[in-house]
């Protein structure tokens, strides 16, 4: 059973996906927080970069957006066919993701690959494979390379002419990819698509596709026959996403319209408005949670709001009335998470280490390189002999690896340390466990096989930043480290630091000693004779006391006749 639980209040919206009674995926939205993933601005262009192959684009944010070279290039028809925005394995998002993945690759090697591939896309592209005329608004400015229609010609260009053809202060439209993480800023495209419930739409192409998704050809068929009876403006093309399956022509046209009439109202945004500005806005999370994630296969939506359950119903009752069956009003005086056991699977999101059933423990450890995974037997026992329980092991480890991707949204390059293995056949096993649970994710993921270290190293599609970075910030105290010195460690700096000042005063200088309590207790008990043979080397007034406000690491020299710190 496939349930969605919404849980609406002041400051946050939380939406939890179950799977028989098990949390699989988790979003949260904060109060006040602008959507930036998915929203398009009208921005210009402050700085190119020709060693990154990338401009900056200032959009009104709080950072300035990163814009690829590659990305300044409309998608060709190819790219576009069965192209989804909602991360749906299609080809849409194809030559975007291909390019991110080669951000592990060599600087060099990118740069070296860059010309190559904008001349082999626009440049060397015959009339037969091109797309249809793809055409920009004037805010591009002129100039722009265009993807060429049938039977026209090709502008022929390379990387080193794009800094020709985009000056500074250059307005363009885009799309934001991927949502500000850490110190970097957002990263756009210029291939625009704004989703609905059953189609995106795709500005400023002509192309009229299928989700690659829709794998029965009948029902390919019988949605491109439709599409054929539709009528769409000139430069507007759409893709039919998987929830279009099933669908008939009357519902498909509301959907469309629905999203015509908002892209309409970005037009009119983004003529009467100067750079930078946002010219759509993506929905919140209630809508989006609705919109991509309503599915058949969902049995029902439980929501705590009766304003979010008024939403719901609203947003149903335009497309389609018989998803309103499924949702669900819950008034209750128990919090709805607590009711429905999410609470406890909560708490285990942010927690470092996860416990498997059979007693089994998987480690992760989230850096600003990558992640780390590592599985550890512990009490596992689930097997006839010791390979067999090192198998079971890390088949039921993979299970839960997948499962926590999704909750905790990593993103990046992951590394896995499973137990090892000694049997290729084992591995192999394992590795194709691995492959089955990502089919179930909606980011893009790849995985290399495990190699004879155990170690599988694998990427996953980031749009937004981790659980962990959106909800936790730096410890002030730690700055991060999530250790701090012991009190044997603070002693012997301590003592180092103290005998330089009473060698550098040949004694003549009382000196004032601030510790935290903790260090002081040990500077009494442990300590207390060696800063007393310390004094009578040395000669002077030691006095010590403690300052429960003071970080344990710090301790402070002070003069007491003079108060000057030493």
């Amino acid at each position: 059973m496939k349930q969605i639980i919404v849980n609406r209040e002041h400051l946050q919206t939380r939406a939890a996906f179950v799977e028989d009674g098990k949390m699989v995926e988790y979003y949260f939205e904060t109060g006040g927080k602008e959507q930036v993933v998915g929203s398009i601005y009208k921005g210009k262009i402050t700085n190119l970069e020709p060693s990154l192959q990338a401009a900056f684009i200032d959009l009104g944010l709080e950072k300035n957006s990163f814009l690829h070279y590659w990305d300044m290039i409309p998608a060709t028809k190819e790219m576009l066919e069965g192209g989804e925005r909602d991360d749906e394995d299609a080809e849409y998002n194809q030559f975007i993701d291909q390019n991110q993945n080669k951000e592990s690759d060599s600087g060099n090697s990118i740069i070296k690959n860059i010309s190559k591939k904008i001349k082999r896309i626009i440049g060397n592209e015959t009339p037969e494979e091109s797309g249809p005329e793809k055409k920009r608004p004037s805010s591009l400015g002129k100039g722009r390379p265009r993807g060429g229609g049938r039977g026209q010609r090709q502008v022929k260009f390379d990387a080193a002419e794009i800094p020709k053809k985009f000056s500074v202060n250059t307005e363009v439209v885009v799309q934001v990819t991927k949502g500000p993480i850490g110190n970097k800023g957002p990263r756009v495209t210029t291939n625009l698509s704004i989703p609905g419930r059953y189609v995106v739409l795709l500005p400023n192409s002509n192309h009229k596709g299928v989700s690659k998704r829709i794998s029965d050809r009948v029902e390919r068929a019988r949605i491109r026959e439709m599409l054929k009876n539709i009528y769409l403006p000139k430069g507007i093309g759409i893709i039919c996403r998987t929830a279009s399956i099933g669908l008939d022509e009357k519902s498909l046209k509301l959907d469309i319209s629905i999203i015509l009439e908002k892209w309409k109202k970005s037009q009119q945004i983004m003529r009467s408005k100067e750079a930078p500005c946002c010219i759509y806005k993506e929905p919140d999370l209630l809508e989006k949670t609705i919109r991509d994630s309503l599915t058949d296969d969902v049995n029902e939506i439980i929501v705590d709001s009766k304003d979010a359950y008024q939403e719901i119903l609203s947003y149903t009752k335009q497309l389609n009335k018989k998803d309103q069956s499924r949702i669900k009003l819950y008034d209750n005086p128990t919090p709805v998470f607590q009711f429905y056991k999410l609470t406890d699977q909560f708490q285990q999101i942010h927690r470092r280490n996860i416990f498997l059933p059979s007693g089994a423990e998987l480690c992760i450890d989230e850096t600003e390189a990558l992640i780390a995974i590592d599985i550890n037997s512990r009490k596992s026992r689930k097997g006839k002999d010791h390979p067999e329980t090192i198998l079971n092991t890390n088949l039921e480890a993979a299970e839960e690896i997948g499962r926590q991707l999704r909750l905790r949204n990593i993103g990046g390059l992951v590394i896995v340390d499973f137990i090892d293995m000694r049997s290729k056949k084992d591995r192999m096993t394992v590795y194709q466990k691995m492959r089955d649970v990502l089919d179930k994710d909606r980011a893009k993921t790849k995985a290399l096989q495990i190699s004879r270290l155990g170690l599988l190293e694998m990427t996953r599609q980031r749009e937004y930043e981790s659980l962990q970075d959106a909800t936790f910030k730096t410890c002030d105290y730690c700055k991060g480290k999530g250790l701090v010195k012991s009190s044997i460690t603070i002693s012997v700096e301590l003592q180092r630091r103290l005998q330089e000042i009473l060698r550098r005063s040949k004694g003549k200088t009382p000196v004032k000693v601030t510790v935290h309590p903790s260090v002081l207790a040990r500077l009494k008990k442990e300590d207390g004779e060696i800063l007393e043979s310390m004094e009578a080397k040395f000669g002077g007034d030691l006095t010590f006391r403690a300052d429960p406000n003071l970080h344990e690491e710090d301790f402070h020299f002070v003069n007491p006749l003079t108060g000057k710190n030493l």
